[in-house]
C-alpha cells in the first residue's frame, strides 16, 4: 500500500490538492458501488487513506465479503479534504480490483451450488498483489490453493517431463518430504491418473479433461484420492466440471482476469 501511493504522489506529491483545496478544509465522503457485486478490498482503501493522514476516519458500512447492490454505500470516510483527495485513486483501485476478483469468484461459487466441488485459485495471481488477491477470493467464498512454492508439494508435467515419469518423481519426493506433506501431482490422461492412484498420491489434478474423462477420473479414483479438475474453466462451464464429482475446481481466471468492480468516492 505505501508503495501504491509512493508510485501515485512521485517526488512532488498531489500537487493539483494542494493547489485547489485549502489545507483545513474538512469533508465527508462516500465510498459507493456504481455497479452490483461482491465488496472486497475495503481494509485496504482504509489504510490508503490513513497512511496520507492518520486522523481520517473510516466507517465501513457493507464489510468485505458483503454482497452490494448498485449504489450501495461501502464505506464513509471523515477528514481532511486534501488527504481524501489524495488517497482516493489508490484506494479506489484496491478496492475495484479486488471487489473485481470477489465477485468472479462468487459467481462461480453461486454456479456450483449444490455440488461438492469447490472453487479455489491458484499462483495466476498479480506480481506484488497475491496476498489481497487471494484475500479477496475468500471473501468471493472460494478457497486459497498454495500461497507459492514453498508452501505445497505440486508435481506439474514439465516436472514429470524433467524427471523421466510419473513415478521417478513420486520416488523422489517421498523420499525427501516429510510425513505430514501431503503430494499432488498433475495429469492429464487416465492412464496417468491410474499411475498416480497406483502410488498412493494424496491430490491429483485433472489439467483440461473434457467433463466425460472427469466424470470417468472420478471413478476411477475411488475416493482414493483427493480429485482438482482445473483448465479453462468458465462461468458457462463451471456447473458440468462440478457435476462430474470432483472435490475441487481451480481457476486462474479469477484472478488474473477478473472485471474491475466500478466504485466511486463521493463528496
Amino acid at each position: 500500500m505505501r508503495h501504491a501511493l509512493e508510485e501515485d504522489l512521485g517526488r512532488a506529491g498531489d500537487v493539483t490538492t494542494d493547489l485547489v483545496i485549502p489545507k483545513n478544509e474538512f469533508v465527508r465522503a462516500k465510498l459507493a458501488a456504481r455497479k452490483a457485486g461482491t465488496v472486497s478490498g475495503l481494509i485496504a482503501a482504509e489504510i490508503a487513506f490513513t497512511l496520507v493522514d492518520p486522523s481520517v476516519t473510516f466507517r465501513c458500512e457493507l464489510p468485505d465479503g458483503s454482497r452490494a447492490a448498485a449504489g450501495a454505500a461501502l464505506a464513509t470516510i471523515e477528514g481532511h479534504a486534501r488527504a481524501v483527495l489524495t488517497a482516493e485513486r489508490v484506494a479506489l483501485n484496491f478496492v475495484g480490483h479486488l471487489s473485481g476478483v470477489a465477485t468472479a469468484t462468487r459467481a462461480l461459487v453461486d454456479a456450483v451450488e449444490g455440488t461438492r466441488a469447490r472453487i479455489v485459485c491458484t499462483r495466476k495471481t498479480t506480481p506484488g498483489l497475491r496476498v489481497l488477491e487471494k484475500y479477496a477470493v475468500r471473501c468471493g467464498g472460494g478457497l486459497n490453493q498454495r500461497f507459492g512454492l514453498d508452501d505445497a508439494i505440486l508435481i506439474k508435467d514439465n516436472h514429470i517431463a524433467a524427471a523421466g515419469g510419473i513415478r521417478p518423481v513420486i520416488e523422489r519426493v517421498r523420499g525427501a518430504v516429510a510425513h505430514m506433506t501431503k503430494i499432488e501431482i498433475e495429469v492429464d490422461t487416465l492412464s496417468q491418473l491410474e499411475e498416480a492412484l497406483s502410488l498412493g498420491v494424496d491430490t491429483i489434478l485433472l489439467d483440461n479433461m473434457t467433463s466425460d474423462d472427469l466424470k470417468r477420473a472420478v471413478a476411477l479414483a475411488k475416493g482414493r484420492a483427493v480429485l482438482e479438475a482445473s483448465g479453462n474453466v468458465t462461468l458457462a462451464t463451471v456447473r458440468a466440471v462440478a457435476e462430474t464429482g470432483v472435490d475441487y475446481i481451480s481457476s486462474g481466471a479469477i484472478t488474473h482476469s477478473a472485471p474491475n468492480l466500478d466504485v466511486g468516492l463521493d463528496f
